[in-house]
């Protein structure tokens, strides 16, 4: 929203000065001189960007990645994370928690659609629910239960005490009622037309928003090596990736990272033999080098995890609970602790046919063989790897889940949670004490102790996406995560 008002400010700024110049006819050549030296010289056909044309615009709807990215420009969110996961009002004017479970958020009764129709409360109710049920945004809406509105507040009803729920209100808000066009409704910067019979991104100024881009081209480019291959040559001027594979390395335009809450890990079976020991377990995060993964594995495009939380997420505080390099020494000590001989420290790793979690097997095999294990690869296809994780068929996997923007750690101690297998939730008290930290009950200190007493698994990095751009396009690229063209106004193609 700031970057709106800035632009209003100008506008106003421009408009004053016109009135200004209307007191005196001598100063009406310069008045139009400095008016016209401020406008932008605008482009409505260089930028483009890559859709799936099979696929739904309505951000609820939408299965794959290059729809849901065109989200962030039609349509405006609640609250907006910043790079710290610190929620900024947007369209919410504020919030406020009337008990641990229930939480009010206040929307502003004049915030208007593209189209010209008011935003109530009603849209934002309709659109907590389709998100819920949503691809994009479903699986990281479980905390929340329902919501219903109360003047012009909505009231949200939590699953469970979270004192970060509000981080998780970045959802798309979308009318309940398309245009005439059939699109999908938003307040975002752009809005959906036709054009030639084709589909373009048209500019939404109406709230002060002033581009050089007024008008984005879609190209219909489905499928990722495309879409790589695409921004390569020029044929779409900018693309999000999120480094399912190690595209880096095959992308010659123009690259920045972009954080990401993608947790990779070793889960760990806790239920059997050598795994079962946590000592056992905590050699194995001491023998970790954490630096060598990221920068190895993941190209540099990860976060190191010195802790079961985000390095960026700053509501927590600047916890250090694993060291970036290998502590071999300890390690020994550690399985010395356990009780174990070097004679019987075999161990496996489980991995699929993805490349990053291939290379990062392959060297936390040599980590922990400097460490005195025995360590053999088991890698399978990847339906064979889901069925034995959730079988709990290894000693170690290498994984990785998408934590929700609350840092929810629900994926690995709700039964329900889709990393919590091989953890024993029955001999181990870490879950239980997380649920009391949420609550309030507990200090944040305690749950940190727990975890790294009892090592139910070990965070290894968070892995980084990628912003990749044409060389011809000019801007300071400040998009990120959920807000991939955050200062897009200020791009030109201008030479």
């Amino acid at each position: 929203m700031k970057k709106r008002y800035i632009a209003l400010f100008l506008a106003i700024a421009i408009i004053i000065s016109c009135f200004a110049g209307c007191r005196s006819n001598k100063n009406d050549t310069q008045v139009t001189t400095a008016v016209a030296s401020t406008a932008k010289e605008t482009d409505n056909s260089t930028f483009k960007l890559s859709y799936t044309q099979s696929d739904s615009l309505d951000p609820f709807k939408a299965e794959t990645q290059n729809n849901q990215v065109l989200a962030s420009l039609v349509f405006e969110s609640l609250f907006d994370l910043d790079e710290n996961y610190e929620a900024v009002i947007n369209i919410a004017t504020g919030y406020a928690f009337t008990d641990k479970t229930t939480l009010r958020v206040d929307i502003n009764p004049t915030f208007k659609f593209s189209d010209g129709s008011e935003l109530d409360t009603e849209d934002v109710v309709y659109s907590i629910n389709a998100a819920k049920k949503s691809p994009a945004y479903g699986s990281g809406l479980t905390c929340i239960s329902s919501a219903y509105a109360d003047g012009n507040s909505v009231i949200i009803k939590l699953n469970y005490a979270n004192p970060y729920a509000v981080n998780l209100l970045t959802f798309p808000i979308a009318s309940i009622h398309d245009d005439e066009d059939g699109f999908p409704v938003g307040s975002g910067r752009y809005v959906y037309k036709n054009s030639n019979e084709k589909t373009v991104l048209k500019a939404n100024t109406q709230n002060g928003f002033n581009p050089y881009l007024t008008t984005i081209t879609l190209v219909n480019i489905a499928a990722a090596d495309s879409i790589d291959n695409a921004v390569n040559i020029g044929n779409i001027s900018y693309a999000f990736r999120d480094m399912s594979s190690d595209t880096s390395k095959r992308l010659s335009c123009a690259k920045k990272p972009v954080a990401m809450n993608n947790l990779v890990f070793v889960g760990i079976n806790s239920m059997g033999d050598i795994t079962a020991n946590a000592q056992i377990r905590r050699a194995i995060s001491l023998a970790i080098d954490r630096t060598v993964l990221a920068e190895s594995a993941y190209s540099g495009y990860a976060s190191i995890a010195a802790s079961p939380f985000h390095p960026d997420f700053k509501s927590i505080g600047d916890i250090k609970l694993f060291a970036e390099k290998a502590d071999t020494t300890t390690a020994k000590q550690a399985v010395i602790q356990s009780g174990y001989s070097n004679d019987n420290l075999a161990i496996s790793i489980l991995t699929d046919s993805n490349e990053n979690k291939a290379a990062c097997a392959n060297l936390l095999k040599t980590q922990l063989e400097a460490a005195g294990f025995s360590v053999k690869i088991e890698s399978v296809s990847a339906e064979e790897y889901i069925r034995r994780v959730e079988n709990i068929e290894f000693d170690l996997y290498i994984g990785e889940i998408k934590l929700s923007d609350d840092m929810s750690l629900y994926p690995f101690f709700d039964s329900d949670g889709g990393a919590r297998f091989g953890i024993d939730d029955e001999e181990m008290s870490c879950d239980d004490i997380y649920m009391q930290y949420l609550s309030g009950e507990v200090e944040l200190g305690k749950f940190i102790l727990a975890f790294n007493d009892e090592m139910p698994y070990i965070p290894l990095l968070y892995k980084k996406g990628m912003i990749c751009y044409s060389k011809a396009l000019n801007g300071d690229m400040q998009g990120y995560y959920g807000n991939f063209f955050s200062n897009i106004d200020s791009w030109n193609f201008i030479s």
